[in-house]
């Protein structure tokens, strides 16, 4: 199975090694038919603290980093 990625915003950038990309998608609700946006969060691993706030990065999905880290930056788009 290919490992997911995804495309999104750096939004944090203040802890060590980690950052926060919100990543937005659009949804249609399932009766209505009306399309919306939504976004989640993920915390990203960053060896070398090069991206920071407002950067839009690529994301790809990995094994376990930590607790919440299960994605690392590939790199800017």
């Amino acid at each position: 199975m290919p490992k997911k990625k995804l495309t999104g915003i750096v939004v944090s950038d203040k802890m060590q090694k980690t950052v926060v990309v919100k990543v937005e998608s659009i949804k249609e609700h399932p009766k209505y038919k009306r399309r919306y946006k939504t976004h989640k969060k993920y915390k990203a691993h960053d060896e070398a603290k090069e991206y920071k706030v407002g950067d839009k990065v690529i994301i790809e999905e990995t094994t376990p980093i930590s607790k919440d880290k299960h994605f690392r930056v590939i790199g800017k788009v």
